[in-house]
């Protein structure tokens, strides 16, 4: 049984669950009077384009017995031509304007199963389901409008015994034409000439197009398309592209001066197991970009060695003018291509990997892997392993015929070790000579695979403080801190709050599908003088809070206690023997109104050296002497044991008199 027949076969099957009756010559619904005028008018303007071409195709037929038949979407019959000449001799006169020929109310027939297949076809004699068509022979073809959504049928109908491939070839033409007619109604003179474009890869379904002005506004969008952004097409019409590229501007620039495509790779929600490939290409007039046409395509992520990661954000991607933010971009563009280790420093929130990402993008190295691996998140038992790779049989339930490593999967590309201060101190000698000899050696193995990667590291760490405390080896520091960049935290790019709320704003109300909400000046202004100690990445969570709440905040943003605890409690980062909870209460003591005096005494205000080991000798002090020798309340307070705490009396040698 060929495709054709198991479409008639299940065309049947349904037509029989819609309760057609076989030997029926008439559909179940015909709209007269009002209901039919209304459904004319809604589709006037398929009808008046459709009767030019009606009239064309009717000529070419016009010396045999053809009827021609216009449907809308659901397959009421909007207009008849040669009705007059042939209905007699075609024994058609039940088809009439306003009969529905949807299988559901007259069974299988070309109009109706054009609709519900969405394809052209040819249906003749008995593969029609009621016995009042099956004298005939039928070919018709869906109309569709720019969105690849149905609009309509064109139908030619006559005896079954002048069945011939011609007459479907016919209808396909007077489809086409229909259609980019319909589409010169719809768009710009300028934009007309792009849908030549569309119509090569149109049929592509796998494909979204996209068609957008100068100004970045999408004018046109396909279902597909739509179906990418998570969006109705009705709601991305109008909107600008800056939603979802922030570097738009750019890109109709870059069309100007150069005739290739650009490609740019996307992910519209980083959780997602997907990336979108968008493919532009420049809609030109006097040799000026006037707009772009947007080839976009999903691509599966696969979870595994060949492609465990991926490299998504450039420069563009930064957000920011500020002078402190520009000397980061620049420096690092100039030594994107440089062969030496890059240490990226600065505190969390700032974007590290965004900037090593960037860095990636911008060097000859872009076509290979860039791996990221966060030193920091991977129990020690297991991180020689994820660098190094292990042979086969080296650990039970191993991987078949041993694992590569990070370093042998970036090989040729860039490996980016995040939370490089994390690193255990046995570990830090095995990277230390990989980075020294360009070998690795898997475990259980003992040959050496030469490697040729990139090493980015970051952290918000002071590694020479660690390398001090004895938690980070001296040499390894050297070894990777060869070009040191300082990406500066948000309270030092000046002007560039002001850039990232609007950018935030934009992609949230996107991705939340709501609009930009009004905020009041009071909640601007604060926005605007809060000092954003988590940096970039508490502005962007309490920018999606606001979005949620429709320009309202879920909490205060100036509790000032714990607004000015948490700054303080970032400065005393570096004592690792403190926990949270000990710094807290710690500083809630210096805080206390009654203790500033007593405290004052203890410690000198204008000292200017900050030994760790002298400012946990006095803090001890101090709680000693707050607590009254109380030792058990002292521990507490410190959020320490008590065993912990003597042995830090005795350590600093601190009197108890």
């Amino acid at each position: 049984m060929d495709s054709k027949e198991i479409l008639i076969e299940n065309s049947h099957r349904r037509s029989e669950s819609y309760g057609v009756e076989k030997k029926s010559n008439y559909s179940k619904k015909i709209l007269f009077g009002s209901k039919l005028e209304k459904i004319l008018n809604d589709n006037k303007e398929l009808i008046e384009v459709s009767k030019v071409y009606i009239d064309m195709v009717f000529s070419a037929v016009m010396d045999n017995e053809f009827i021609i038949l216009l449907t809308d979407r659901d397959g009421c019959i909007l207009y008849i031509k040669g009705a007059e000449e042939n209905s007699g001799k075609l024994e058609v006169d039940n088809i009439n304007i306003g009969a529905y020929m949807d299988e559901q109310n007259i069974g299988t027939n070309a109009m109706g199963t054009a609709i519900k297949e969405d394809r052209c076809i040819q249906i003749t004699a008995n593969e029609h389901y009621i016995q009042g068509f099956q004298k005939l022979t039928c070919s018709a073809a869906p109309i569709h409008n720019s969105s690849g959504e149905i609009i309509g049928t064109l139908n030619l109908t006559g005896r079954s015994n002048m069945k011939h491939p011609h007459t479907l070839g016919l209808v396909v033409f007077g489809v086409k034409a229909i259609e980019n007619e319909l589409d010169k109604k719809k768009i710009s003179d300028i934009l007309i000439q792009t849908y030549n474009y569309m119509e090569s890869v149109i049929d592509n379904v796998d494909k979204g197009i996209m068609i957008i002005d100068k100004d970045g506004k999408i004018i046109n969008i396909n279902k597909l398309g739509a179906e990418i952004f998570n969006r109705d097409k009705y709601s991305l019409l109008g909107e600008e592209m800056h939603y979802i590229l922030p570097d738009l501007g750019n890109i109709i620039e870059e069309s100007d001066k150069r005739n290739r495509p650009i490609i740019k790779e996307v992910k519209l929600k980083h959780t997602s197991s997907y990336k979108t490939k968008l493919f532009f290409k420049g809609i030109k007039h006097k040799d000026i970009t006037v707009g772009l046409v947007v080839t976009m395509s999903n691509e599966k992520e696969e979870i595994d060695i060949k492609n465990v990661s991926g490299a998504f954000f450039t420069f563009n991607d930064i957000i920011g003018e500020s002078a402190a933010i520009e000397n980061v971009i620049t420096n690092c563009k100039i030594i994107s291509n440089s062969p030496s280790t890059v240490l990226i420093q600065g505190e969390s929130g700032t974007g590290k990997e965004v900037l090593a990402q960037a860095m990636h993008n911008y060097s000859l190295r872009r076509s290979n892997k860039f791996i990221a691996i966060n030193c920091g998140a991977i129990p020690a038992n297991i991180i020689e392993s994820e660098l190094f790779g292990y042979e086969d049989g080296t650990f039970t339930g191993g991987k078949k015929g041993g694992n590569p490593g990070k370093f042998e999967i970036a090989n040729g590309g860039t490996l980016f070790l995040d939370e490089i201060g994390e690193m255990p101190l046995d570990m830090q000698v095995k990277l230390l000579r990989v980075l020294q000899n360009s070998r690795v050696t898997r475990l259980g193995g003992s040959r050496e695979i030469s490697i040729d990667i990139r090493v980015i590291a970051a952290t918000n760490k002071n590694l020479k403080n660690e390398v001090k405390k004895g938690n980070f080896r001296e040499d390894l520091y050297y070894r990777l801190c060869v070009i040191p960049i300082k990406l500066p935290p948000l309270r030092e790019r000046k002007g560039d709050v002001v850039k990232l709320i609007e950018y935030f704003f934009r992609i949230k109300s996107f991705k939340l599908n709501k609009p930009i909400p009004d905020i009041s000046e009071e909640l601007y202004s604060n926005l605007l003088s809060y000092n954003w100690p988590g940096n970039i990445r508490q502005l962007e969570n309490y920018i999606e809070n606001i979005v949620n709440l429709d320009g309202k905040l879920s909490f205060d943003l100036w509790d000032e206690n714990d607004y000015r605890i948490s700054e303080e409690i970032n400065e005393l980062e570096s004592i690792n023997d403190w926990n949270r909870e000990s710094k807290v209460n710690y500083l809630e003591i210096m805080h206390n109104e009654n203790n500033k005096k007593r405290f004052s005494e203890i410690f000198d205000a204008n000292e200017e050296e900050f030994n760790l080991e002298i400012i946990e000798s006095k803090a001890i002090k101090a709680a000693i002497k707050l607590c009254n020798h109380n030792m058990s309340k002292v521990a507490k307070t410190l959020g320490i044991s008590r065993n912990t705490l003597y042995l830090k009396i005795k350590k600093y040698n601190i009197k108890m008199s």
